[in-house]
């Protein structure tokens, strides 16, 4: 029995998808804990693609239970759209194998709408939000105005709810951001709708989960986004509106911290980050066109282009500290292939300084150039390797580099995005502690 968190080390899109699926294989239940449907895992089954925002991953493997914790925030359209899309491709979703906390906050039709104009009132200034709604939410969850799922089971309560909610911002949609006003029974009807088809989803994950534990089954929790875009760890403003960090799974999915075995970190075999926010390694030139070009690096939420530049080992070490990491894994190692020369950066230069930590300070990251250790390249093709001694030599030394700068030992590494193009080194579930 074993309990693992596989979290982002780096600015999100780091592959979680790929690696929770390939060790759902050995789970009982995999848990989502944080963010909302700005997040999406790609994953390659066969010749199908599926994109995921919501649902978990594990969805894709039969006999297995998928949950969606209360530390999610859900758009039902949206997950609604993804449980008839699974079941267009003959991926069955039923109560059986999706469960729903009750107490996860709802993102409405005002949050997507604030979202939107608070973005475009920033102009130049803007944060790169995906405009899904997801930080009105979560605002509105700390704030105490949130609307949750058990709510749709009740219309005078969420009628209430609702009345009461969109006093206020409608006010602001149409005094500050010049929008015009929502209408509440529009509204009204179009979620308790909702509430329809997600009240045979719901119930307690927290009650399921314990039990699901003391029975010995084995649990996966499944981050959103990476380390380095949670609201307090990451670079701050430029971040998401959840804890993306490992210890948020507790609290997320309702299990207490003593309960979970290990924490794996996800770690793409380059840098990528999505919307604005400073990144020392972005590389301008034709080699970050390149690695765009070929890893396909566009969002799968927005298919906005991703930045890319050089593997940043500050931010992984960052990243190893806040979670407590216990293994690494490595994706898309085969973009790289082809390059004559690859880099890595072990460190910063801020000025006079020498940093080897990520600071906390905006521009003092903003100003920090990456120290960088350079590594020959290979040319030789990678999609068919299945053991570690097959790499190449200059494949196993930038490898070999990446445990030694980190301090952790990988577990996997992906060399293409079908599920058989992935050497295992380690599995968590075959060697619980």
């Amino acid at each position: 029995m074993a309990n693992v968190v596989i979290i982002g080390t780096q600015w999100g899109d780091e592959g979680k998808g790929k690696i929770v699926d390939l060790l759902t294989e050995k789970a009982d239940y995999v848990i989502r804990f944080q963010g909302g449907n700005n997040a999406g895992h790609t994953l390659v089954v066969g010749e199908r693609k599926f994109i995921l925002h919501l649902i978990p991953s594990g969805i894709l493997h039969p006999g297995k239970v998928c949950a969606i914790g209360n530390g999610v925030v859900i758009d039902p359209a949206v997950l609604i759209q993804e449980i008839d899309g699974l079941a267009g491709h003959g991926v069955a979703v039923n109560p059986e194998n999706l469960l729903i906390s009750r107490y996860a906050h709802l993102i409405m039709p005002y949050h997507r709408a604030l979202d939107a104009a608070r973005e475009t009132r920033k102009g130049r200034s803007k944060i790169g939000t995906t405009g899904r709604g997801i930080g009105p939410c979560y605002e509105d969850k700390v704030a105490r105005n949130g609307i949750r799922v058990h709510d749709l089971f009740d219309p005078e309560v969420l009628a209430d709810k609702l009345q009461k909610n969109l006093e206020e911002k409608n006010f602001l949609l149409q005094h500050f951001f010049g929008h015009d006003p929502l209408d509440s029974e529009a509204i009204l009807e179009e979620y308790l709708a909702y509430g329809k088809r997600i009240e045979p989803f719901s119930g307690n994950v927290s009650e399921r989960l314990q039990a699901a534990d003391d029975a010995g089954r084995n649990l996966l929790f499944e981050g959103a986004q990476g380390t380095h875009l949670d609201i307090d760890h990451g670079t701050y403003p430029f971040v998401t509106s959840s804890n993306t960090v490992a210890g948020n799974a507790c609290c997320g999915a309702g299990i207490g911290p003593s309960r979970i075995s290990e924490v794996l970190g996800v770690v793409k075999a380059y840098t990528t980050r999505v919307g604005g926010g400073p990144f020392p390694s972005e590389l301008l030139d034709e080699t970050g066109q390149k690695i765009q070009q070929t890893g396909g690096e566009f969002g799968s939420t927005t298919g906005r282009p991703r930045r890319c530049g050089w593997l940043d080992m500050v931010v992984v070490r960052n990243s190893a500290r806040l979670n407590s990491l216990a293994g690494l894994g490595i994706t898309k190692l085969d973009v790289l292939t082809g390059l004559p020369v690859l880099k890595i950066a072990v460190g910063y230069k801020c000025g006079p300084v020498k940093l080897d930590t990520v600071p906390p300070e905006l521009t003092a990251l903003e100003a920090c150039e990456p120290i960088y250790e350079e590594f020959p390249g290979w040319h030789q093709d990678l999609r068919g390797v299945r053991r570690f001694s097959d790499f190449p030599e200059n494949t196993k030394n930038y490898l070999k580099a990446i445990e030694e700068l980190a301090g952790i030992p990988l577990f996997v590494v992906s060399v293409g995005p079908g599920r058989d193009e992935t050497i295992i080194l380690r599995h968590p579930f075959e060697t619980a502690r």
